[in-house]
């Protein structure tokens, strides 16, 4: 099966490099030259891990290929994938500009029925627009190449999106015909075998589908974090809590841990986005938006708590920050608490050193040299007033304390992912404070 997907950043890049790994011909086309240059020597635009050796093994076989040209890479292809970006606007609405311009040169070039998948996270109507698009396009050369939209939201977490690609929890698509059915089926039948659903619906409600996945999961973690302050306010316990509640299968364990906020690539956007439709509509997702307040807010607990140790005035003080990104195993820095938090220190006065095992790059492009990056995370306390634990990468979880200890000027924690114990810490002469604990 030829499959082109336009677009080579996350989402793009992951999806035709798992496509090629079970045997499929893949060409994935930008129209960033040095990014497709990068890519064909084998260079990644992301962090992920195990894509790598994914795209280099596909790409050496033969199935994997990089191009700029669409033009080229469309013929012979029976489905394209559309996974450009939809960054919000000011308004908190997804710019579809990228999507719909991929879909007016598909339709410039397409000589053979094709169906075009969009798999960028979009509004619903997104279809009806695309098409439009297509279709202007392929009348505009006096075409009568026949088409079909289809809607294949992706559920990637980024740090385990290989084997969410792989073995996905389900697969969603939406169509309107049987003949994209078919080609769908086929397309996702290395994955059917292993007994992964496909769920096939209409394509409205295959839109919502990805918006309201993660409305709910970012409902979780506010709901979470607004009862983590409460049990601090209390004299509660929140992983106590935690454990009481996730053992109700109705709740579940997964996404009630609390925090400093959620952030990333998807759950902010697609919150504000979905916040938006629903006025354009004129009707307001009260909880919805209630869940957006919450996690702007607890992005700031945590400086909070570094004042009140401290004091409001920051001058002179010196912070160590470990973690950047907005969760593990990725460089993504979209909406990181670690720039709020940065920001105001910053603010107050104070000074930051950070330590991250990929996103200092990507941090540079936010931060820039307002704050200062260390080599290795023992590095970043040197002479620091407190560590502040941000992202709980897997090196964090288990420190030589006595060298931390040594190396900072007082020895104060700030636990913003609840990964340490505070008696532990306290035993071993720190200060701790935690996220909804005592």
């Amino acid at each position: 099966m030829k499959i082109t997907v336009v677009g080579t950043g996350y989402v793009g890049l992951v999806t035709g490099a798992c496509l090629s790994d079970v045997g499929m011909q893949v060409t994935c086309v930008d129209v960033d030259v040095q990014k497709i240059k990068n890519l064909q020597k084998g260079i990644l635009p992301i962090y992920e891990p195990g894509l790598e050796e994914i795209v280099r093994r596909n790409a050496a076989s033969g199935r994997l290929l990089f191009s700029t040209s669409l033009q080229t890479a469309i013929q012979g292809t029976e489905a394209v994938f559309i996974a450009v970006g939809t960054p919000p606007g000011e308004d908190g609405s997804a710019d579809l500009q990228y999507v719909l311009a991929v879909a007016q040169e598909i339709g410039t070039h397409i000589t053979q029925y094709t169906v075009v998948i969009t798999k960028s996270t979009v509004p619903v109507g997104t279809a009806e627009k695309v098409r439009g698009a297509l279709r202007h396009a392929l009348d505009a050369r006096g075409s009568d190449a026949s088409f079909d939209v289809v809607s294949n939201p992706e559920f990637l977490k980024e740090g385990a999106a290989i084997d969410d690609f792989m073995r996905p929890d389900r697969i969603v698509c939406g169509v309107e015909t049987d003949k994209a059915k078919d080609v769908l089926t086929q397309l996702y039948k290395p994955f059917t075998l292993n007994g992964h659903p496909v769920l096939f619906m209409d394509i409205p409600s295959a839109e919502m589908t990805k918006y309201a996945a993660n409305a709910m999961l970012a409902t979780k973690i506010s709901f979470m974090n607004d009862i983590a302050n409460l049990c601090e306010i209390m004299g509660a316990d929140v992983n106590q809590v935690r454990r009481g509640i996730g053992s109700d299968p109705r709740i579940g364990t997964k996404f009630i841990y609390p925090g400093i906020g959620y952030g990333g690539s998807c759950f902010p956007k697609d919150v504000k986005a979905l916040l938006r439709t629903g006025r354009e509509k004129g009707y307001e997702l009260r909880l919805l938006q209630a869940v957006e307040d919450v996690n702007e807010d607890q992005k700031r607990v945590m400086v909070r708590k570094v004042k009140a140790h401290f004091g409001q005035d920051l001058r002179g003080k010196h912070f160590a920050f470990w973690g950047l990104s907005f969760k593990p195993e990725t460089d993504d820095m979209r909406e990181a608490p670690s720039v709020v938090i940065a920001e105001a220190l910053l603010a107050a006065g104070a000074t930051v050193t950070a330590y991250d095992p990929a996103a200092m790059a990507e941090a540079k492009h936010q931060l820039g040299d307002r704050i200062h990056y260390a080599t290795d995370a023992y590095k970043a306390l040197t002479g620091a007033d407190a560590l502040l634990l941000i992202t709980e990468w897997r090196e964090f979880r288990l420190p030589d304390w006595a060298r931390v200890k040594e190396a900072l000027h007082q020895p104060v924690l700030f636990d913003g992912r609840n990964i340490y114990s505070g008696p532990e810490m306290r035993s071993a002469g720190f200060t701790y404070n935690g996220i909804g604990l005592q």
